[in-house]
């Protein structure tokens, strides 16, 4: 049958979702989940006062979003300190991560990054036909020092680092991160991704600094905002490179109600330092549930711990697939050096009292079909 022809790029590339969503394996299991602690949502959700904004905002929803996301951008300006003119808000970091690549990786260039890091960002590379050159985790880090030397021996056009890293859940300090970005080549696009950041420790991220036309910082509304549903997400850095944006992005990809609650969100101070707080009791449960049980909790900067699972891959994928027949949702890493690790996100106070109930009989079902 004769049909149009795909663009030559993306008829090389495969068909895939770079992540298996909780809805489609519930689908595949029959059964919805009781605990979803897999996604790096933040259960505690937003501020009464966001809610309320947001309420007020959906008889606004027949209207089109600010093309310009003008209020937004002038409220992440104010909360960064920095110009307007320096940020750009999209519908998430995905999708800003996807216009980055098309803007500044032709077909062909190269683009470093760790060899099991954030799995979107190499999508979004094969769809526009880059060369993704990448280095192993050290010590359950991104190697900086690897990626650094990597992008000035490739003559790179970008190179992407998270800060904190999904998925182990490492961060490293400030000051680390920006010897990096002095190492790296001016010629470079640097994509600093800091969606965990509200998350990390104190000094974890670098000052912003918004001169540098090569340095890229990308943050989310999804991860401590408590938004994840709503898809907002903003980079910022040096006016040109953020202006560069303006010739593709999409200009209506956020929703005036989404950046209404944007705006909102960054006013509820008080309500962070809470989900904040919560969060981090929420990963020390988890770790004492996992270390009861035989594991290892790594450190954690982010919503979601990191556990060595003292075996191998196929042991650890027998854990998550234990948990999900029993209607518990986490997810593991899939690379080599880190896919003998599973990944539990924070959860509320039930659905940590029911992985303590059922993670015990994961790990025995697993340890029993390693010793059969």
């Amino acid at each position: 049958m004769l049909r149009p022809r795909l663009a030559p790029i993306a008829d090389a590339v495969p068909e895939t979702v770079p992540f298996t969503g909780p809805e489609s394996i519930q689908r595949r299991l029959g059964q919805p989940f009781r605990a979803r602690l897999g996604a790096n949502e933040s259960p505690f959700g937003i501020a009464e006062s966001t809610r309320q904004a947001i309420a007020a905002a959906i008889d606004q929803s027949w209207t089109y979003g600010d093309p310009e996301c003008h209020d937004l951008r002038v409220a992440i300006a104010r909360h960064l300190g920095i110009a307007a003119d320096e940020v750009v808000a999209g519908p998430g970091v995905d999708a800003l991560l996807g216009l980055t690549v098309r803007l500044y990786a032709a077909p062909g260039d190269t683009v470093v990054t760790s060899l099991g890091g954030y799995p979107t960002f190499n999508y979004h590379l094969t769809g526009y036909g880059a060369r993704m050159a990448t280095v192993p985790y050290r010590d359950y880090h991104e190697d900086v020092d690897a990626l650094a030397r990597l992008a000035r021996e490739t003559n790179a056009a970008m190179v992407y680092l998270a800060n904190p890293d999904n998925p182990m859940g490492s961060a490293w300090p400030a000051e680390t991160v920006e010897r990096f970005i002095d190492s790296v080549p001016a010629t470079t696009l640097i994509i600093l991704d800091e969606a965990y950041g509200e998350l990390a420790p104190q000094g974890t991220m670098p000052p912003i600094d918004t001169s540098r036309p090569n340095l890229l910082r990308m943050r989310t509304f999804s991860k401590a905002y408590g938004m994840a549903g709503m898809r907002v997400g903003y980079a910022f850095g040096e006016r040109q490179t953020i202006r560069a944006f303006e010739r593709v992005r999409d200009h209506f990809g956020v929703s005036s109600v989404a950046q209404i609650g944007a705006i909102a969100a960054l006013g509820a101070t008080e309500h962070l330092q809470s989900v904040l707080d919560r969060t981090n009791a929420a990963k020390a449960r988890i770790a004492e549930i996992a270390e009861a049980n035989g594991l290892v909790p790594l450190p954690s900067a982010t919503n979601f711990v990191a556990i060595d699972c003292r075996s191998d891959a196929a042991f650890a994928q027998a854990i998550l697939t234990g948990l999900a027949e029993r209607q518990i949702f986490i997810r593991k890493p899939g690379t080599p050096g880190l896919d003998h690790c599973i990944r539990i996100s924070a959860g509320l106070p039930e659905a940590l009292d029911l992985l303590a109930e059922q993670l015990p009989l994961a790990v025995a079902a697993a340890r029993s079909q390693r010793a059969g």
